[in-house]
């Protein structure tokens, strides 16, 4: 089952591939995809499958309070249709190919660029390798537990490694296209099978959500361990944090227009609902069944095979397949874009032809690179994926900011992301018992309160010159006024001078 899903895939981007006429192509898909695609492009890249593993046995084992990854998620989408307008008409009229592009057009500096870039590929790379180790709990149990879980990891960074031939070749185009695809497989097809599992454990087993353990339903609170405000910072972080990824934020760059951009909000929203819904119930109610206590990770594989067996357990591995792919996929390619846009591009003069050749490249050494890692034994890798999660959220401040808001100026903008991230990572190394007296609020948050300090403080205490006030108001002004259709202008209109 997953060599035919694997094989109709690649099926799929060979008939699809059609030969990058320029950069813009290659980074962005030609600004040409339209609201389905690009609704399903989102959900492959925001949902990976760890949503069928991690998540569904968060579910499992503490209940309710799983319910805030859907939350978040739904509230990113809200985001998204309030970011779309200015996002997307920046970036068709500057011809802006990556987050850092927006960064650098809007505080007018070229450094800013690579900071971002920089910020935004360190945070993302330990999530890219927990992405390729998942694949090896899937084909830990695709064989039946024959194949050990060491030699399984490997397995499955050489199916990532095989599937990047195309991500390479075709890059963001391919992405999106083979997004459509594994969307409707990972979250429609999914949900499908999530009902039926559901109403399996209903009325096969008897289990419902009455008759779950009332702590299955406890939220941290006034006295909790966590502290009051645990939720909120859980929810807080992954709403603004969905958009400070890279491989998350291009996807406001390739929809066709504002209105096809808005629409893909309006279709992820429902599609998004009903599979988180779908999911987090059906691992409350699976951690009754015997056997998924102390394997509530395992959860999503071991209730398909005792439904279904091995025919269910297939079609549970081939959804799994479709929602990692698209994580990893994406991931890659916006970094390979960043690293020859944001990193090399911005201090060396390249063609557009020799930019997609360093993105490439850039993808080659990624893959290998992460596939490496993915293979080594990091018991701390987890931790520090969540601790680079914490960091890659200081970008919230210059971006959100920087879009609604005009005073902001590059000085608070590099200051404030600079000042936060190392904060995180202060926080994190030396005084992680310390934030048990913060009520809850993660180091993210508080790094991201003095970022907005500093971020506030530049913007009064250093204000626009005349010169600045002047671009920054044409600037804002082309968002409000410029229909979708119209003509991109070139970037040099308003020059980046450093």
């Amino acid at each position: 089952m997953l060599l035919i899903f694997f094989a109709m895939i690649i099926y799929v981007l060979q008939r699809s591939h059609v030969k990058d006429k320029n950069f813009t192509d290659y980074a962005v898909g030609g600004r040409s995809f339209g609201a389905n695609y690009q609704a399903m492009s989102f959900l492959n890249t925001w949902y990976p499958g760890a949503m069928f593993t991690a998540f569904a046995g968060l579910a499992a084992g503490a209940g309710v309070i799983s319910f805030y990854v859907l939350a978040y998620s739904l509230l990113t989408v809200v985001l998204m249709y309030a970011m779309a307008k200015t996002v997307w008409v920046w970036g068709k009229k500057f011809d802006l190919h990556t987050q850092p592009d927006l960064f650098a057009l809007r505080y007018d500096s070229r450094h800013i660029r690579t900071i971002a870039a920089l910020i935004g590929i360190v945070s993302g790379f330990p999530w890219l390798v927990l992405a390729m180790q998942a694949m090896g709990g899937l084909f830990h149990f695709m064989s039946l537990g024959a194949l050990p879980f060491s030699e399984a990891v490997i397995l499955g960074v050489i199916v990532v490694a095989i599937r990047q031939i195309w991500t390479i070749r075709m890059g963001m185009r391919g992405v999106i296209i083979s997004d459509m695809y594994q969307g409707i497989v990972a979250y429609v097809f999914g949900s499908v099978m999530l009902c039926a599992l559901i109403a399996w454990l209903c009325f096969s087993k008897g289990i419902t959500l009455g008759s779950l353990d009332p702590k299955m339903f406890a939220l941290p609170g006034i006295g909790s361990k966590e502290g009051p405000l645990y939720l909120f910072s859980l929810l807080f972080t992954g709403t603004i944090g969905g958009w400070c990824l890279p491989f998350i934020f291009v996807r406001l760059f390739t929809a066709e227009g504002v209105v096809a951009l808005k629409k893909s909000a309006a279709l992820a929203m429902p599609l998004s609902l009903i599979f988180g819904v779908s999911l987090l119930i059906f691992g409350m109610l699976a951690s009754q069944l015997p056997g998924i206590a102390g394997h509530e990770e395992d959860v999503w594989f071991l209730v398909s095979q005792q439904a279904g067996g091995l025919v269910l357990l297939g079609l549970a591995g081939v959804v799994l397949l479709a929602a990692s792919i698209g994580h990893t996929d994406g991931s890659i390619q916006a970094t390979g874009a960043q690293f020859a846009n944001d990193l090399i591009g911005n201090y060396v003069d390249l063609t557009p032809r020799q930019l997609v050749t360093v993105s490439k490249l850039a993808m080659v050494v990624l893959t290998a690179l992460a596939a490496w890692v993915a293979c080594l034994s990091l018991p701390a890798l987890f931790t520090l994926a969540v601790l680079a999660y914490q960091g890659v959220i200081q970008l919230a401040v210059p971006q959100f900011l920087g879009i609604f808001w005009k005073r902001g100026n590059k000085q608070g903008a590099i200051a404030g992301m600079v000042v936060g991230f190392v904060l995180v990572i202060m926080l994190e190394l030396f005084f992680k018992e310390t934030l048990a007296g913060a009520y809850g609020l993660s180091s993210g948050v508080l790094a991201l309160v003095v970022n907005l300090a500093v971020y506030v403080g530049f913007a009064y205490f250093k204000p626009h010159t005349a010169q600045e006030s002047e671009r920054v108001e044409t600037l804002f002004a082309v968002a409000r006024d410029a229909q979708p259709e119209a003509i991109p202008m070139p970037i040099a209109d308003l020059p980046v001078r450093g």
